[in-house]
């Protein structure tokens, strides 16, 4: 019996990697004769570059969001460097009693990227997600300007210092649609949860209508209203302004450059889940993701999680089961204690069969 295992992580709790191994142990005590293939996954966010099980991993100097040193872990696969912004900006870096996003800064993205680039890698992939900034991109751009001498750059490109990096390839994988402005922009939907209070709001968003006003400006056109340009606190707006980068699921990237999109194709059964899930789950999110390819396939899915409301509505779309792996236990139980999750995944695993 062939089982594909691809659990997101769950927030707080568990990676990726450890949800699926926890499954993994829990399917393969209860049956010997399963042959189980696991795959990370990741929307963009943390997690992204070991999901996309990259040939060659670098790793670097770089600054986190408050300019400290730090290292950070880039990748290369078939011949695209893949960047994870968290690796370098992470807000899972920043000590909550230091987020700042009025002073955190991105110019460690950009530190990324020029260790990618002084390489000779010149087409990225970058996850966007799980970041501690919101400028906008303009400490990336600051690095990549300051850094045009050392990028191997073509001296008939450098009109002017931004104007090379108008040739480096780039696509965004995020499953964020935001735009960088407004109600629905980065810093009204996310700069709060990065540490900003009603006050920072207000001058991130003013901050970012002026950046975006004179870029626009001096490039001639605007990529503001784009989808995807609130993502990661406005890196990408930065990106597509100028870099004309596009924009990709995160989701469906992962799954289709790793041969998890193969895999479940060949499946007879696969395992998928999250931390929480709810009818927010089918609105793109990565069991979602997984369930779509699955149905392609006539695959059944089981989908576990931490927590789980509108189950009818997760069943309805067409996961087979909906399992919620705290149920008959005391509700008092910490459930973000990863040795307790894990030990509750292997359990409702090696319940399935």
């Amino acid at each position: 019996m062939n089982i594909v295992i691809a659990l997101d992580s769950f927030k707080g709790c568990l990676t990726s990697s450890a949800a699926n191994k926890a499954v993994k142990q829990g399917i393969e005590s209860a049956q010997s004769n399963v042959k189980s293939h696991v795959f990370n996954v990741s929307d963009g966010g943390e997690g992204f570059l070991q999901a996309m099980n990259p040939d060659e991993i670098f790793t670097c100097s770089v600054h986190d969001a408050m300019m400290r040193p730090t290292q950070a872990q880039w990748g290369v696969k078939d011949e695209l460097a893949i960047i994870e912004v968290a690796q370098a900006v992470g807000l899972s870096k920043i000590e909550p009693n230091l987020r700042n996003p009025l002073l955190a800064t991105s110019y460690g993205v950009g530190e990324l990227m020029v260790n990618a680039l002084q390489k000779g890698f010149k087409k990225f992939i970058v996850g966007l997600g799980g970041s501690a900034v919101s400028d906008c991109g303009l400490g990336m751009i600051k690095c990549l300007k300051l850094a045009s001498s050392t990028c191997n750059v073509d001296s008939n490109m450098l009109s002017d210092e931004l104007s090379w990096i108008r040739n480096i390839e780039v696509i965004l994988a995020t499953d964020v649609d935001n735009p960088l402005l407004g109600a629905h922009g980065a810093a009204a939907v996310f700069a709060p949860q990065k540490g900003a209070d009603a006050d920072m709001v207000c001058k991130l968003e003013r901050r970012a209508a002026t950046f975006a006003r004179m870029a626009a400006m001096h490039i001639g056109h605007d990529m503001s209203t784009r989808c995807g340009a609130g993502a990661a606190g406005g890196l990408g707006y930065a990106f597509m302004q100028f870099m004309n980068a596009t924009v990709e699921s995160g989701g469906e990237l992962v799954i289709s450059m790793t041969g998890a999109a193969n895999a479940i194709e060949n499946a007879d059964l696969v395992i998928t889940g999250e931390g929480s899930a709810d009818a927010q789950t089918l609105m793109g999110k990565l069991p979602n993701i997984v369930l779509k390819h699955a149905q392609a396939a006539h695959v059944p899915v089981v989908l576990l999680a931490g927590c789980v409301r509108d189950k009818e509505a997760l069943l309805s779309a067409g996961f087979s089961k909906v399992i919620n792996i705290n149920d008959g236990f005391n509700a008092d139980t910490n459930m973000l204690e990863a040795v307790t999750a894990s030990f509750r995944l292997t359990q409702a695993a090696s319940q399935l069969l």
